[in-house]
Order: structure tokens, then sequence, then C-alpha cells
């Protein structure tokens, strides 16, 4: 008898859980992924700031499986999914069977509609992104050092960060970091304090998932060290040379950081499932993708049945949902365990362990069950955390390393300017 064969589209969190779990089993299993590694999305903003390498937070996916007797990994893109002839046809014109399915694509940056706003802001999703907004941000301070029109130079030294979720927290954190250890030091003509840095929220208070009073500690924390907090206020036009909010105020700025939001990317699919309001595709409380038993949507591409509210787009979220389709997979295929039958696990039901968002040195906020976390106790949780979940044993010793680094020395050592050919070119050059 054929062993069953599941394909897994996405090697992140959930993917990549989902394909842990199913190694070893008596089945065999394909991960596809555009990518050739996974990626610690969580510690993007570090290697957009200078404190990490991109390779302390991406991991080779072939190598989380070289060992492996039944999972395999093939680099390529997903054009479409056929539900009904249980195959799928990637990017280079090649087809792929299967017998279960498990659709864990992520997602990728949402601008609600303002395409436009893509154009003049650079996002923090991906590898490539946090690359080029380093590039960039490195490149403003080189031009405003050497720039003598003094309204020039503060548009060079002006950053806006749209979104005051934990991506733009942590990052107008971490820049605030960056900024107070170069300005005077490495770039002599710029005086520290010269930089201004703005937070744009367009809710009412910062981190909308946490707890007001957590919300309240990061916002005032974060006015300490100097970050300019707008909350009630979106991005409504953006330039390469202002941003304009909803409340009118124009600023002038040549660097726009996209934070706001993020949609589910999912690949074409006939035919096509029901989808949330928020375009996430609709599941049953197995996760099954509904009329399609042996196809599954997991993560921040799949919405939970229409009567219950959506999952938040988090990791934890698709790991422990990789983990419960692999379950289940195992039992609908009937492939015994310890000499007995497995039985098919419950409905999927998420365990919320807690969630944490850093502002910078010794200060974090957390909520974990009821026991709320400030200051650095919060900040500790968040780097053990943080190191815990990280993928391969020498990427938590070289963010270890660099986070020591950074604290004992206060320094932040990548600051290499590496454009690649794709990168924006700062408006000037």
């Amino acid at each position: 008898m054929a062993r069953p064969k599941v394909v897994i589209v996405g090697g992140g969190f959930g993917g990549l859980a989902c394909a842990r779990k199913l190694d070893g089993a008596p089945v065999d299993v394909l991960v596809l992924d555009g990518r050739n590694y996974h990626l610690f999305t969580p510690l993007l903003y570090q290697v957009a700031t200078g404190l990490l390498n991109p390779s302390d937070i991406a991991y080779p996916l072939r190598r989380c499986f070289r060992r492996s007797r039944n999972v395999r990994f093939r680099q390529a893109e997903v054009a479409k999914v056929d539900l009904a002839g249980k195959r799928l046809l990637t990017g280079d014109g090649h087809d792929v069977t299967y017998d279960h399915l498990v659709l864990a694509t992520g997602s990728t940056n949402n601008y609600f509609g303002h395409q436009d706003l893509a154009g003049a802001t650079i996002g923090m999703k991906t590898l490539g992104e946090a690359m080029r907004l380093r590039n960039h941000v490195l490149s403003c301070l080189e031009r405003g050092a050497n720039e003598p029109d003094e309204d020039e130079r503060r548009r060079w030294l002006t950053f806006v960060i749209v979104g005051g979720g934990p991506t733009g927290v942590e990052y107008a954190g971490a820049l605030v970091e960056l900024l107070r250890l170069v300005l005077g030091r490495d770039y002599p003509e710029l005086r520290p304090g010269m930089a201004r840095i703005v937070l744009a929220e367009g809710r009412p208070r910062l981190l909308d998932a946490f707890p007001e009073r957590l919300a309240r500690y990061a916002e005032r924390t974060l006015e300490r060290r100097g970050v300019e907090v707008r909350t009630g206020a979106l991005v409504a036009k953006a330039t390469d040379l202002v941003a304009l909010l909803s409340d009118g105020e124009e600023i002038p700025t040549r660097t726009i950081v996209w934070s706001a939001g993020v949609r589910p990317d999912a690949p074409d699919t006939t035919p096509e499932p029901a989808r949330s309001r928020s375009h996430r595709i609709e599941v049953d409380e197995c996760l099954q993708i509904r009329g399609h038993e042996d196809a599954f949507a997991i993560g921040d591409v799949a919405a939970g049945p229409a009567a219950d509210p959506e999952l938040p787009m988090l990791s934890a979220v698709a790991m422990q949902q990789g983990r419960y389709v692999a379950r289940l997979i195992l039992a609908r295929a009937r492939v015994p365990s310890a000499g007995k039958r497995r039985t098919a696990p419950a409905p999927f039901r998420y365990f919320d362990k807690g969630i944490l968002a850093t502002i910078g040195r010794n200060a974090a906020v957390g909520q974990i069950g009821a026991v709320g976390l400030t200051g650095f106790l919060g900040w500790v949780a968040w780097l053990v955390v943080h190191l815990y979940y990280l993928v391969g044993f020498r990427n938590r010793v070289f963010v270890f390393s660099s986070w020591a680094w950074a604290y004992l020395k206060e320094d932040r050592p990548i600051r290499i300017i590496a454009r690649a050919d794709d990168d924006p070119i700062v408006p000037g050059e």
C-alpha cells in the first residue's frame, strides 16, 4: 500500500511545525517554499537596525530535514492550487500531486487599498525588506551628515513609522537606540538629538492586542526615549519627501516605514474557497478548507469557523495549528503509534501562552495569563522566549552573543551599507 503523500506549502512557523511533527512517521512529506530558509520574523527589526546579521535569523530548510527519511524540501513558488484534482502547479510549470495538503503561506504587507503607499514606504515583512531598510536608514545618516541645508538635513534625519503594533513599537525602540549610539560618535557632524522619530497609529492607543495598562506603559517609555507618538492618526498620503497624516499634519521626511498591518498571502486556488472579511481562507473546527477534507489552511492564511472570532496572526497560533494538523493527518491515515491506532484529535483550540513586545534596552511589556510584565522583568522574559523559539543552535549562540555584546558594549557593529541591485535608491543618489 502506497504511503500517504503530504504536501506543505510554506516553510514558516506553521509549515515547519507541521513537517517536524510528521518527521519519522510513515508518510511522505514534501515542503514547498519560494525561499530556501525558515525566517524568524519576530527579529527582523533587529536586522533592520544593525544588531543582527540576516543569517542569524534564517535557517536553511534543507538542513532542518537532512537526517529525515520521509521529509523533503523543494524550493518552488506555488502558482495555483487545484483542490478538486488534488494537485499543485508550481511557478516552473511542474505538477505536484498530494493526498493531504497544508496551506501555510503566511502573510504579506497590507496597504488597505492604498497601493500608492507601497511605493513610498519600506516594509519589514521579509529579509530583503529588512536589509533594504537598514541600507536606507544608514544612507540617510550619510546624506544628512554631508547636507549643508538645515531644512534638508532635518528631512534626512526624520523617520516616520506607520503602525503601533508590536513590530512598529519594537522597531521604534531599536531605532532610537541605534541613533543614540551613532549620532555624535560615528557621525560627529550630527549632534545627538538631531534625529526625529514619529510613530503613527490609527487606533486610539498603541499595542491594541495588549491590556491598556501595558500599552500606556509602552507609550510613556517610547516618549521618554524621544519618540513622538501620534495615536488616532493615519498616514493618508506619502511621497519621497513628505508624510501627510489624517489630522492634517505634514511631516517632511525621506523615510517612511510601513508596519501597519498584514494580509493573507494565499496562492490562486480553484475552486475558490470561502473567505472571511479579512480575506483569510475559512476553515472548519478541524482547520479543513470547507468542502475539502484533505486540504488544510493554517496560520495567517486561515480564518476559523464563521461564527468564531479570527485568531491573531501570531507565530504561536501557526505552530499550534501545524502540530494539530499533523496529528489529524496521521489519525485520518490510521498510522499506528506504539502498537495502537491513533484516535482523531478533538477540534482545534488555541492555547494562549501570552504575548510579549520589547521597547528597547531593559524595557518590555508582556501578558502571560493573568500576569502583566513590564520593565526589566518583561525584557528578560522576551529574551528567553525568543531565544527558545529561534531555530538552530548556531543561531541561538550568535543571537545571544550579539545581544550580550550590544548590552555590555552599547554598540551596533553591523552598519555596512551593502546594496543589492533591487534596493530602493535613496532619493538624490
